[in-house]
């Protein structure tokens, strides 16, 4: 099995989609000639041409509008957005069009999009660069969220959302893009709405998704040191959840830490944490807990930066106390 970069699965996964079906085309800034802010376009505009790769004007809500468009029409849009944060400019599009058209013409129109977009911080580009959105996507019916982790994720994952039916926001976080993984064949896909254990273990289950998936990795790394048996729960899709995968190991560890990078207030950790309550309250034996990003505006500064950001002590500490 080939060891792909991220960034190179997603382009495997646009390359091969494209190839499959005509009326997938890719649209956004600088996804043409610069062949993506992050090079995940590279090398599809020689390929399949101008008129399947098409760079836009800096303006993100005529990249949705556009692409909404050209999805009622029967086409198949892959609509990159810069980073999320420029996703506020087009979030009537997104929020009032894509996610409702298929609901006000009674199913008789579907909207076959995905936009895909970087999130995340760490690298400091500042307080409106180091943002992550999922709660506002998840947030909104008619959308499926989807933030993948792995290389193999991100590729089986994104050729799903290219052949699926409903508007798909794809997250990608900006500090994984060079992370290489193994990555299967041709036609590899995965399930939407299918959490994955990550790993196994007994005492408690760490629930992660994206690059807070890595911090759970360290933080079980470190408890197992200390005796402590960590389950790693990979989200991978963010709406729908998969309560039945979480459940199950609620239902083994009987303790759970909820790990995101996004801000503490109204993070999609307290959803899932409040389904768990719901769903499995006579399973847990203590206190769900939320290891988060502090409710700051990003710093600029290095330090201050990471002081805003969970990291895998934190996490550490969190499980620590629990038992």
């Amino acid at each position: 099995m080939p060891e792909l970069t991220y960034r190179d699965a997603l382009n495997e996964a646009l390359r091969e989609e494209m190839e499959r079906d005509e009326n997938v085309f890719i649209l956004g800034e600088d996804v043409g000639f610069y062949q993506g802010s992050y090079k995940v376009s590279r090398g599809l505009l020689s390929e399949f041409g101008a008129e399947r790769v098409k760079d836009t004007p800096i303006a993100e809500e005529v990249i949705i509008g556009s692409a909404i468009g050209a999805a009622m029409g029967g086409l198949r849009p892959v609509a990159e957005l810069m980073t999320v944060n420029f996703s506020l400019l087009a979030m009537d599009q997104i929020i009032n069009h894509a996610a409702k058209i298929h609901y006000m013409f009674n199913g008789q129109i579907k909207v076959p999009l995905v936009i895909r977009t970087p999130q995340g911080s760490g690298k400091q580009l500042g307080a409106q660069h180091s943002q992550q959105f999922e709660t506002y996507f998840v947030h909104c019916p008619g959308l499926i969220v989807i933030a993948p982790a792995t290389p193999a994720d991100a590729k089986g994952l994104l050729k799903t959302a290219i052949r699926d039916d409903n508007p798909i926001v794809f997250l990608e976080n900006q500090n994984l893009y060079g992370m290489k993984g193994e990555v299967p064949g041709h036609d590899f896909t995965l399930p939407i709405g299918k959490a994955t254990v990550f790993k196994e273990g007994q005492d408690v289950t760490l629930i992660a998704y994206s690059n807070s998936l890595y911090i759970a990795q360290q933080a079980a790394s470190e408890l197992n040191k200390k005796g402590i048996s960590a389950e790693i729960i990979d989200l991978r899709t963010l709406q729908p959840l998969d309560m039945e995968t979480i459940l199950a190991s609620v239902e083994k560890t009987h303790r759970v830490v909820i790990v995101s990078e996004a801000w503490k207030t109204g993070n999609i950790a307290a959803e899932i944490a409040m389904r768990i309550q719901e769903a499995g309250f006579d399973l847990l034996d203590a206190p769900i807990q939320r290891v988060t990003a502090k409710d700051v505006p990003m710093p600029y500064n290095k330090h201050l930066e990471q002081a805003a950001l969970p990291h895998a002590a934190d996490v550490v500490d969190t499980v620590m106390a629990m038992a």
